[in-house]
């Protein structure tokens, strides 16, 4: 078993839906290539931050381009597997402030699925991918639960 950085090359969480599309949404907004000779485990490094990083981390800070990039792959990941749930668009929207707060939400239809208010981005990141992979199968619960309750507001 070989590492990268804190995930296993064999981290079940890869093979899962949520970490192929993860790899999927890294290599979308890789423009040069710089990710292609990368395994997914390397890819997905970045989302994964120990608390002694964090602790390095300012407490305030301004977020860069790149983490901005990785909290806009995470959400729309999840909304890529709610439409391959149920079927129909689902729309991420993230909207952050020069220093690092804001709001995500995802819609489907006219129906917002996800409402979430985000702060410290600049430290944004979990302590391994499981956790990741938990806070997003929360979220897409929750989601499917709301377009499963209001499927004629999902469909407008």
């Amino acid at each position: 078993m070989t590492t990268t950085s804190k995930i296993a090359a064999d981290d079940p969480v890869l093979t899962t839906d949520f970490g192929l599309e993860m790899v999927r949404q890294m290599r979308a907004i890789d423009a040069y290539g710089t990710a292609d000779n990368q395994s997914p485990a390397e890819v997905l490094a970045p989302f994964v931050l120990t608390k002694e990083e964090k602790r390095e981390l300012p407490i305030v800070g301004d977020p860069d381009e790149i983490v901005v990039a990785r909290i806009k792959v995470f959400y729309n990941a999840i909304s890529a597997l709610i439409e391959q749930e149920c079927g129909r668009m689902a729309v991420p929207l993230v909207n952050l402030t020069h220093e690092g707060f804001g709001r995500v939400l995802i819609t489907v239809g006219k129906l917002v699925v996800l409402d979430r208010a985000v702060r410290d981005v600049h430290r944004f990141g979990f302590p391994s991918l499981s956790k990741m992979k938990d806070e997003a199968d929360k979220h897409l619960s929750v989601a499917l639960e709301l377009v499963g309750e209001y499927p004629d507001v999902a469909g407008l």
